[in-house]
């Protein structure tokens, strides 16, 4: 489709490659998670980038998401986070999609599916160490549900859990590892030795090398987002995400002018006002009080409520033009305002930013390396 708006996202795919470079253990496996069309920055593309450069497995939420990156043609192991929804779990299985488990039903409804397609299914038994989202608990269960597994005719390739607050909460992550090294080595106790263990998500990946065991899993930071605490800029990762557009409207008003919907900035003293062809349907958060942006290199701040379809930038007496660049996020000179930034003044965090960019805005992808 023709693009005739100037909002755009620039995904630097080099930057995913260098990311997983970084975060890549040498003794384990890497599986990029590619969640929520890869944080917002498009599931195919970053996981082609990421199985170029040494990751050998991806992670989704989501069947549906799984079977999209079937469709486009990757064929390496997928991993679905959570337990296969009902009546998802043939199709799933056909495909290839690696189930994980940790309820009754779930269990029987895989067991069913797996005896329906007729080949061996393996599966990854996931433990709820202390995150209580999804998962097994008590993890003390974990040899009893393991040989309702086996009975059922599954086989368990992996064992993982899910870290609360590896980025900052040491003592509660490593309190979280070993009751998972516990239930592992109970399971082992009832000879059951899966091939592959994984608990590290991007914070414990980056701080904490004892949690890395047969296989590391980050997120946000394959993206160079900060999965809290600045690890990001700390351990020398590269945002791949830049949002973009352009002026599209230019005006000199004097002070004492309200702008926006209900009137709530007011110009303190005669100012230029760009127009901006972006808005909180296009995923800019409504809630951004004082967020800036750069035009030509120099910050300025939003002004007034941002609208559905626009928002009007405050350029007091600067030279602005239509067609002037806008970074919503990204770097111009030595300028940069990054995602954190920008969900900071939104109240939120960089990883909402990034997969609520809404789809009406087209992602354009740039590389200059080859891939390997």
């Amino acid at each position: 489709m023709t693009r005739y708006r100037p909002t755009v996202v620039e995904v630097d795919l080099d930057a995913i490659r260098h990311n997983v470079r970084l975060l890549n253990p040498p003794n384990a496996e890497l599986m990029a998670i590619v969640k929520a069309d890869g944080y917002g920055l498009g599931a195919g593309p970053v996981a082609r980038a990421a199985l170029d450069v040494g990751a050998s497995r991806l992670g989704v939420a989501l069947v549906e998401e799984g079977l999209s990156l079937r469709e486009a043609g990757i064929d390496a192991p997928i991993l679905v986070l959570t337990e296969l929804p009902p009546g998802s779990e043939k199709e799933a299985l056909e495909a290839g999609l690696t189930p994980s488990v940790y309820s009754v039903a779930g269990l029987e409804g895989l067991a069913e599916a797996a005896r329906a397609i007729g080949r061996p299914v393996g599966v990854h038994l996931k433990l709820d160490t202390g995150m209580h989202r999804v998962g097994l608990w008590p993890p003390e269960d974990a040899p009893a549900f393991a040989r309702r597994i086996l009975d059922a005719g599954l086989e368990i390739e992996g064992v993982w859990t899910h870290f609360a607050d590896s980025e900052r909460d040491d003592e509660g992550t490593l309190r979280q590892l070993a009751s998972f090294r516990s239930a592992v080595e109970a399971l082992a106790g009832a000879g059951v030795h899966p091939s592959v263990l994984h608990a590290a998500n991007s914070g414990a990946t980056i701080r904490l090398p004892e949690t890395r065991l047969d296989l590391v899993r980050p997120g946000a930071a394959v993206y160079g987002l900060d999965p809290g605490e600045g690890l990001a800029h700390r351990a020398g990762l590269r945002p791949a995400l830049a949002w973009r557009s352009a002026v599209s409207m230019v005006k000199r008003l004097p002070a004492g002018e309200r702008l926006s919907y209900g009137g709530r900035y007011t110009l303190e003293r005669a100012s230029t006002i760009a127009t901006v062809p972006v808005g909180y349907d296009d995923g800019y958060p409504r809630t951004a009080v004082g967020a800036e942006v750069l035009i030509g290199g120099v910050r300025r701040p939003v002004a007034g409520t941002i609208t559905m379809d626009q928002i009007v930038v405050d350029c007091g007496d600067g030279e602005v033009a239509p067609g002037d660049e806008v970074v919503l996020i990204g770097t111009r000179g030595h300028e940069r305002i990054t995602a954190d930034e920008l969900a900071e003044r939104a109240g939120t965090i960089a990883r909402a930013i990034a997969t609520g960019i809404g789809r009406r805005v087209p992602r354009e992808y740039v590389s200059t390396e080859a891939p390997e």
